[in-house]
C-alpha cells in the first residue's frame, strides 16, 4: 500500500506541475487575445479570450485542487481532500454553460448589427493562439488522463484550440471576401464547443458527486461473480459502490459464508477477487453466517414498535 500511496503522491505531483504550468501559458496569452480582438474588433476572439479566461480559471483552480489533494488524511477529513478536485471541476462545467450563453447573445447582436473587423490582427492572434493551445495541449497530454480534473482542463483547452481555427477561418474569410458575419458565425461554433466541454465535465461531476456507482461497475454483476467464483461464499447483497474520485471506485457489500469457513480467509479472498476482476482497491466487506444481520435488526424494530 506504501507503493501505492506513493505513486498516487508522484502523479498528484506531475499533474500540478503540468497544470500550472498550462494555466500561465493560458493566462498570459488570454490578455494578449482581449487586446487583439478590441484593436481588431473581432467578436470570435474575444469569445475565443473568454473561453479562455474560463479556461484559465479552471486550470488554476485545477492546479490548486491537486495540490490540496497531496495534503494527508486527517481525523476530520478521513478521505483526505481529493474530492475538492470533483467539485472543482463540476463548478468549472457550469462556468462554462453561462459563457457559452453569452458568446451567443453576443453574436445574435452582432449579426443584426454588423462591426468593421480587422482581419489581418484578427488573423495574426488567432494563429498566436492556434500554437499556445498546441503547446498546452501537449503539456496536459504528458499528465494523468485518468484525472477528471486533467481530463476536464485538456477538453478547454482543445475547445481553445479549435476556437483559435474557427477564428483563423473566419480571418480568412473576412481577409478575402469582407464578409463580415463569418465572425459572430464562426464565434458560435465556438460557444457550442465550450458547451459539449461543459456537458462532459459537469456529467462525470455530478455522477461522482451524487455518489452513482462508477462506469464500468455493476453492482448485480459483481455481487453474482463473487458467488460463483469464489468458494465458501453463499451470498453477497447490500452491495453498495461509489467513487470518492474518478480514480478512486469503492464499494461496500455483505456476504453470506459457509458455517465452517475462515470469515477472516473469505474476506481476503472477495477483496482481492474485487482488485483483480474489478479494478477496485477500497472494499468494506460485512461476513454473516446463515441471515442477513439488517433483516434481523430491522425484525426487532419492528416488534419494538408493534
Amino acid at each position: 500500500m506504501a507503493h501505492a500511496h506513493t505513486h498516487g503522491a508522484d502523479k498528484a505531483g506531475l499533474n500540478q506541475r503540468r497544470l500550472g504550468l498550462a494555466a500561465l501559458l493560458t493566462g498570459l496569452f488570454m490578455v494578449a487575445e482581449v487586446a487583439g480582438g478590441v484593436i481588431s474588433g473581432s467578436l470570435a476572439l474575444l469569445a475565443d479570450a473568454g473561453h479562455m479566461a474560463t479556461d484559465f480559471a479552471a486550470l488554476g483552480l485545477a492546479w490548486f485542487a491537486a495540490r490540496l489533494a497531496r495534503q494527508p488524511a486527517d481525523a476530520r477529513r478521513t478521505y483526505g481532500f481529493d474530492r475538492f478536485s470533483v467539485l472543482v471541476a463540476f463548478a468549472n462545467g457550469l462556468a462554462l454553460f453561462a459563457i457559452a450563453g453569452m458568446i451567443v447573445i453576443e453574436a445574435g447582436r452582432r449579426l443584426a448589427e454588423p462591426v468593421a473587423v480587422q482581419g489581418p490582427v484578427m488573423l495574426g492572434v488567432a494563429a498566436a493562439g492556434l500554437a499556445v493551445n498546441i503547446l498546452a495541449f501537449w503539456i496536459l497530454h504528458g499528465a494523468d488522463r485518468g484525472n477528471l480534473n486533467v481530463r476536464a482542463a485538456a477538453l478547454h483547452v482543445l475547445g481553445d484550440l479549435l476556437g483559435s481555427v474557427a477564428a483563423i477561418g473566419a480571418a480568412v474569410v473576412i481577409m478575402t471576401t469582407g464578409w463580415t458575419p463569418a465572425d459572430p458565425l464562426l464565434s458560435i461554433l465556438v460557444a457550442l464547443l465550450i458547451l459539449r466541454s461543459a456537458w462532459l465535465v459537469v456529467k462525470d461531476a455530478g455522477r461522482i458527486l451524487l455518489e452513482a456507482a462508477p462506469v464500468g461497475v455493476d453492482a448485480e454483476a459483481i455481487a453474482a461473480d463473487l458467488v460463483a467464483e469464489l468458494d465458501g461464499v453463499v451470498d453477497v447483497h447490500h452491495v453498495h459502490a461509489w467513487a470518492l474520485t474518478e480514480t478512486r471506485p469503492m464499494i461496500t457489500l455483505h456476504a453470506c459464508i459457509d458455517a465452517g469457513a475462515d470469515p477472516v480467509g473469505r474476506i481476503a479472498a472477495i477483496k482481492d477477487r474485487l482488485h483483480a476482476r474489478h479494478g477496485i482497491d477500497h472494499a468494506t466487506v460485512e461476513i454473516e453466517y446463515g441471515r442477513c444481520c439488517d433483516a434481523v435488526i430491522h425484525r426487532r424494530a419492528a416488534v419494538a414498535t408493534s
